[in-house]
């Protein structure tokens, strides 16, 4: 990154006028920051008139007590209509995911001292169609929410459920609030949710313009305790201050395997947004850094991370959830597992989830970083450094293979992850204090199920969830396998695989990891073979075997008869607040049978489509327990059951 650095350096627009403001850009002047470029000023910033400072790479502004940040008038009276200073979206007619964008870097500065407007462009990905709430991050201070409407092309309003209100997220009652559209935002840390009723809010289109006060460095970290400090009801069906049950819009894809709806379900989860108009990575918070200088962070209880909220559906009754998130989780250790990432962007959001109700400390401050990449492993700040006292050492390395689902054009449209190490445990989930998986969700294409002690597999529980993150034992589970399943042959019709050792991808076309073994694949239809580092497998059936180290139970190059266990599911649908049967892709027709736990049979169903999901339609306010039995037209059988 190329650096211009001002001390007391005088260009054409930029000289020191007072001892408030070292940099100025004066009316009629143009500041251009060009694409990598980092522009350094130690003390205050500020425009007059119209002039403009132009940003399309990263300005860092570090002063301290009495600089300051402004814009100002002609006449000397601040300008608070913006366009002064404006963070660009470098290719404008992209999101911000497949564009690089201008930076600001404010510190040292108090919040009454920033008093300039920054103009920042804002295309991003839509979180849904038709009625969805786009998930968003408020990096301004003092900015009233009804300003929005003007900047992003639609009327907010305050009818809750219209999908045209805002929403802030509260972390310690586990509900969205109202956020009142005329009080200036105070809060840098929050979650908001716009509302998008038949598409009225549409941030990808075209390019919009978001103007605000950048918030000061923070005074204090942020505790993270308390988090869903509330009483969920069986099977999330308590209500909420707005009459709202929990399950309803309540997601734990970190806990669902292991205790849906009880123990820490829903709890210790915290939601934020980015409060900085420079990216943040999280990438090392949870462990004490040996290094030098640290991020400060040390999240010692964290268990994953949402990074993007993928699709976000609402049903006909207000229903909220989502599908295709972004998650990360962490071993013990603070090895990453999952979408390793976590470069969080300007106005982008988070969800962190933790084991335990210890509280805990985030230092936002330290977390800034204007490169789109987490800090490499190879400096101080590796994730496999070597941690203090208060640290946890890793035992053994955590090696992962990653399956993205490629369409017929070779794009990304889904992927799963099957992660071994020592420490992991094989089979379904029982402790939340060190488990890595995280569950798929009903919108997922491609996902693995729960494998039995054996290989292949359970069929105690693949009614019930699958695994977007799957773990197993790399000592008791080598050469056995994990079930890889499509649910959508005609969209994913090739897999590409990527393999990480603690976190760190593997040369391209690399097959063994340190341990002298590698993962490996087989199709139902096919043969044996090695995952490389980029390699592609060019038939994505419906059916795959993953395995770490060479197959125990087969013969390499030699073809697998063995049958497929059936894929149908029974899973919770929080659009319709009930649960759906899934079925195989496979079967035609089913047969459905539900006995509450009398043994009286409550539901009974005959040659029911299996090309659709089956609602199971359960009194909500009836709290009991079922046992579903479903039946193919060939014979197959999936015994389950719903806990409620």
């Amino acid at each position: 990154m190329r650096k211009s650095l001002f001390a007391i350096g005088l260009l054409a627009i930029s000289y020191s006028v007072q001892a408030q403001v070292l940099c100025h850009v004066d009316t009629n002047a143009n500041m251009y920051v060009s694409e990598g470029t980092l522009v350094y000023s130690g003390g205050g910033v500020q425009t007059r008139g119209n002039g403009l400072l132009d940003v399309h790479g990263n300005v860092m502004v570090v002063g301290a007590a009495g600089d300051a940040f402004k814009t100002i008038t002609t006449g000397g009276a601040d300008k608070t209509d913006g366009g002064n200073i404006i963070l660009r979206l470098n290719t404008p007619t992209a999101t911000d995911d497949a564009s690089t964008y201008g930076q600001l870097y404010v510190d040292g500065l108090s919040q009454a001292n920033i008093t300039g407007i920054v103009s920042k462009e804002f295309r991003t990905k839509k979180h849904g169609n038709g009625s969805f709430y786009q998930q968003v991050a408020m990096p301004f201070f003092g900015k009233p929410l009804n300003t929005l409407s003007t900047e992003l092309g639609k009327t907010f309003g305050t009818v809750r459920r219209s999908q045209n209100e805002i929403l802030k997220w509260n972390n310690t009652a586990a509900v969205a609030d109202f956020a009142d559209l005329t009080v200036p935002t105070s809060d840098g840390s929050g979650y908001y949710m716009l509302g998008s009723n038949n598409n009225n809010l549409d941030t990808s289109s075209s390019l919009r313009t978001v103007n605000g006060r950048p918030y000061a460095t923070f005074a204090t970290n942020t505790t993270l305790q308390n988090g869903g400090n509330v009483t969920f009801g069986a099977g999330g069906n308590a209500i909420n201050g707005y009459n709202e049950r929990y399950n309803t819009y309540l997601q734990d894809q970190f806990e669902n395997s292991i205790t849906p709806w009880g123990n820490t379900y829903g709890k210790n989860i915290y939601q934020f947004g980015n409060p900085f108009l420079t990216n943040l990575d999280l990438s090392r918070i949870g462990y004490v850094e040996n290094a030098g200088t640290t991020d400060n962070n040390n999240v010692s209880n964290i268990w994953g991370v949402r990074y993007d909220p993928g699709t976000v559906t609402v049903g006909s009754q207000g229903q909220t959830y989502s599908n295709g998130a972004l998650i990360q989780t962490f071993t013990t250790g603070g090895v990453p597992v999952g979408d390793i990432g976590l470069i969080i962007k300007p106005m982008q959001t988070f969800v962190l989830k933790l084991r335990d109700n210890t509280s805990q400390s985030l230092t936002f401050n330290t977390l800034r970083r204007f490169n789109q990449t987490v800090r490499a492993a190879a400096t101080n700040y590796s994730v496999t450094a070597a941690k203090n006292g208060g640290g946890k050492n890793i035992d053994g390395t955590v090696k992962q293979l990653g399956v993205i689902g490629l369409d017929a054009n070779g794009n990304e449209v889904a992927r799963t992850y099957y992660v071994v190490s020592p420490n992991a445990v094989t089979g379904h989930q029982t402790s939340t204090t060190t488990s890595v998986q995280a569950t798929s969700t009903t919108g997922n294409m491609i996902g693995t199920f729960e494998e039995a002690l054996n290989g292949g597999y359970d069929p105690n529980y693949t009614g019930q969830y699958w695994l977007y993150i799957n773990e197993a034992n790399e000592t008791n589970f080598t050469g056995k396998n994990v079930k890889l399943v499509n649910y959508k042959t005609d969209i994913v019709k090739s897999y590409k695989f990527e393999i990480r050792e603690n976190g760190e991808l593997i040369p391209a076309g690399a097959h063994q990891l340190s341990a002298g073994i590698g993962f490996y694949y087989k199709p139902s239809n096919g043969t044996v073979q090695q995952a490389v580092q980029g390699g592609v497998a060019p038939s994505a059936v419906s059916s795959y075997d993953l395995y770490y180290g060479e197959p125990n139970n087969v013969v390499l190059g030699t073809k697998d008869n063995i049958a497929t266990p059936s894929r149908t599911m029974v899973v919770y649908n929080p659009e319709i607040t009930n649960y759906i049967v899934r079925f195989d892709p496979n079967w035609k027709k089913a047969d459905i049978e539900v006995y509450d736990m009398s043994g009286k049979l409550v539901i009974s169903k005959k040659a029911v489509d299996a090309s659709r999901d089956f609602v199971i339609e359960l009194n909500g306010a009836v709290k009991n327990s079922y046992v579903v039995k479903i039946v193919s037209d060939k014979g197959e059988t999936v015994n389950t059951k719903i806990l409620k």
